[in-house]
């Protein structure tokens, strides 16, 4: 085990650490072997992490991100990809981070230490593809063109900046375990192309996404508890970042805590409530999600005995021609919820190359879910397209209570099923069921489905087109 202290480290907080710690991590990598951080304050740059090479923060330990406006550097300039035609900035890039690897094999980063993203920037660029259809959701529409630049800055303006504590590019059996990440960037894990990643017992108070898992395969998410009122907080995805449509597969969510309770609040203990909305004007976020960057298929995907809190609902979306399918969701608690409980979506945003078509969703099972205090604003949502309805979705055991209280003369008008738009349940406006929505799905089966409200809602339970019920 070697000590950052012994290469140099100060561990004051005030003197750039990094030369010393990718110093430590370089003679690591020679033999493979761990690189300690004792108690302590280090303050850092980019650090590229090696294949064999552990980073173990001691309880503590607090790894910092360095501003390069206050310290005098820089991180690591984002590479080149050519690639970045269809997501944007963030899920182009992996050096622009804290800690990076690339193609690494047999790598941790374990301890009960922080890592502080507290020099990270949580904005970039939007995508560059021309069509721009269903970049923003439409909740974003109002915003003023300064407030957007301010939101989806220039892509000059973020060279030098880091905007991920942890990004993950191709790598192998890669192990995160016990640590806290506080105020991540744009994400507090970006894994794009991983296979065998063990992640366990992390904790994440961060400003906007949380573990963001991109055309990865066996991957096991448990124990973690991640707080995200501005994002998503477990969101599995298969975007075009490698130059091909990667599927993400065999990923196990499990025993996980999920919420959108004011930014710092987790870690403090006191899980405030004075944040209304997140930066898409929609209420805060904090949920487990499949999508919405879905160029590749999602298969046989496992999220049980999982906790939301003050948080949107379960969704999962297929936008950009990709198939969900052999999906199991069951043993979920979710409470305060501040959109719709469960959200389906195919929609034909179609965004990636040239013949790029509709995707799927089918094979889905949701089993034991209950969800309490949800918003009257919208209900439940299962909404295929007419060229793709969504196949085979058992609700088992489902109890939904709503907080109720609406009428029909606040229901938005229904124009179309907006198969190019960015899909969040408020694309609809407030919707005209309190209970359960579903169009174009083919093989719904409800077996104990129970949904109630705390006040009563004038508007009908259910509706329903183009669906065919499984009895």
């Amino acid at each position: 085990m070697l000590s950052v202290k012994n290469f140099g480290a100060t561990g004051t907080g005030e003197a750039l650490d990094t030369a010393a710690i990718q110093a430590a991590i370089e003679a690591a990598a020679e033999t493979g072997g761990v690189v300690r951080f004792p108690a302590g304050r280090y303050l850092s740059f980019s650090l590229h992490l090696k294949s064999g090479v552990t980073l173990h923060l001691d309880k503590g330990a607090v790894l910092i991100a360095a501003d390069p406006v206050r310290h005098g550097g820089q991180y690591d300039l984002p590479e080149d990809n050519p690639f970045d035609l269809y997501q944007d900035f963030g899920h182009s890039h992996w050096r622009n981070s804290l800690i990076w690897a690339e193609g690494a094999e047999r790598i941790a980063i374990t301890g009960e230490g922080m890592i502080d993203g507290e020099g990270l920037t949580r904005e970039g660029p939007g995508s560059q593809w021309k069509k721009q259809a269903g970049e923003f959701p439409l909740s974003m529409r109002g915003l003023s063109a300064e407030v957007m630049a301010e939101l989806a800055p220039e892509m000059s303006a973020m060279q030098g900046l880091g905007n991920k504590a942890i990004a993950l590019k191709t790598c192998r059996h890669v192990t995160l375990k016990d640590f806290t990440i506080k105020n991540g960037g744009h994400f507090a894990l970006l894994a794009t192309g991983v296979e065998d990643m063990e992640i366990d017992s992390l904790s994440l108070d961060t400003n906007r996404d949380g573990l963001d898992i991109d055309a990865c395969c066996r991957v096991t998410i448990r124990r973690c508890r991640v707080n995200t009122p501005n994002d998503d907080a477990i969101v599995l995805k298969s975007s075009f970042a490698l130059g091909e449509t990667r599927s993400c597969e065999d990923i196990i969510i499990e025993d996980c805590t999920v919420s959108g309770y004011d930014l710092g609040t987790l870690l403090d203990g006191t899980y405030g409530r004075t944040q209304d909305r997140a930066p898409d004007q929609d209420r805060v976020t904090g949920r487990i999600k499949i999508g919405t960057e879905s160029n590749g298929d999602f298969r046989r995907i496992r999220i049980r005995n999982c906790r939301f809190e003050r948080s949107r609902g379960l969704a999962l979306e297929t936008v950009d021609g990709g198939v969900i399918e052999d999906v199991v969701c069951e043993d979920l608690s979710l409470s305060e919820i501040t959109t719709a409980p469960i959200f389906f979506r195919v929609g034909a945003r179609l965004r990636g190359p040239e013949g790029t078509t509709v995707g799927a969703i089918r094979d889905v099972t949701l089993r034991n879910l209950t969800a309490t205090d949800i918003l009257p604003d919208y209900c439940a949502l299962i909404m295929g397209l007419p060229e793709s309805p969504i196949q085979n979705v058992t609700l088992e055991n489902v109890a939904l209570t709503y907080r109720g209280g609406l009428n029909p003369t606040v229901v938005a008008p229904f124009v179309d099923d907006l198969p190019g738009a960015y899909p969040e349940p408020s694309m609809f406006g407030v919707t005209p069921a309190w209970g359960l929505w579903a169009r174009h799905v083919e093989g719904l089966e409800l077996t104990g489905l129970e949904m109630a409200t705390q006040t009563p809602d004038a508007r009908p339970q259910t509706l329903y087109h183009g669906v065919s019920l499984k009895r």
